[in-house]
């Protein structure tokens, strides 16, 4: 099974990272505007809700996961973000895991999810930022309608 990896080095201290990628709340300030909470499951509504992906926390000592219930080829898969202290920056390692296959969606995600980590970048490093990628009715700064 195919995954999606990234790393990228951000200018902040880790527990300023760990809460933008382990709730709902963080999740609106980088990736998607349209989030709504369910207990330990948040859902993400892409393109005025025509996709919702919810995700569920699955918590582990070194890492934040999230498993992925719905959405087109996302269901069964996981996001798992893995956070290393360097100095007074953190190198943020991240991977979408599980990919039944390397299909057109899948290579369009991980296109995305290089967007998204420069997001992930900027909320941090501008503790406050909330500037998400994905708005309710498409992208920031785009009028692209589906990805």
């Amino acid at each position: 099974m195919p995954d999606i990896q990234h790393a990228i080095t951000i200018d902040a201290p880790p527990d300023r990272i760990v809460r933008l990628v382990s709730s709902g709340d963080g999740f609106s300030a980088w990736w998607a505007e349209d989030v709504q909470r369910d207990g330990d499951a948040v859902e993400l509504g892409f393109f005025n809700r025509s996709t919702v992906y919810r995700l569920v926390a699955q918590p582990e000592p070194d890492r934040t996961r999230w498993r992925c219930e719905t959405g087109r080829e996302w269901a069964g898969t996981s996001l798992v973000f893995r956070l290393r202290p360097e100095g007074a920056r953190t190198r943020l390692e991240f991977a979408h895991e599980g990919w039944e296959a390397a299909t057109p969606y899948f290579v369009s995600c991980n296109t995305t999810w290089g967007h998204l980590m420069f997001h992930l970048k900027d909320a941090a490093e501008h503790d406050g930022l909330r500037r998400p990628f994905f708005t309710r009715s498409g992208t920031a700064g785009s009028s692209a309608a589906a990805y």
